[in-house]
């Protein structure tokens, strides 16, 4: 019996595990052990409340994640220059005479 391989539909999507992609998931595993050993050892609950709130922005759907939506948002708002052009338009002879008739 041969075996059977089962792809994607698309083999240039990421890789995910249950709501998150394997990349994420290996990052919130470690920062997940490094809070449980921050509160174990200096009860410290910061750590671990940053690594819940990361794992609540990483979840995909639909291949999109809050996390990457704000990346975008502080890109577009803050730190990307945007660059506006303004070029006077010239008015035609027909366009002045349907001006001055309204």
């Amino acid at each position: 019996m041969g075996r059977q391989y089962i792809y994607p539909a698309d083999l240039k999507s990421e890789p995910k595990l249950w709501l998150w992609s394997l990349k994420d998931l290996a990052a919130l595993g470690i920062a997940l052990i490094l809070s449980v050993l921050a509160l174990t050892q200096i009860h410290l609950y910061l750590p671990l409340v940053g690594t819940m709130l990361f794992g609540i922005l990483t979840i995909r759907a639909d291949d999109q994640s809050v996390l990457d939506f704000l990346k975008r948002a502080v890109r577009f708002f803050l730190t990307d220059t945007q660059e506006f052009y303004w070029q006077e338009k010239s008015v035609g002879e027909h366009d002045r005479r349907e001006a001055m008739n309204k």
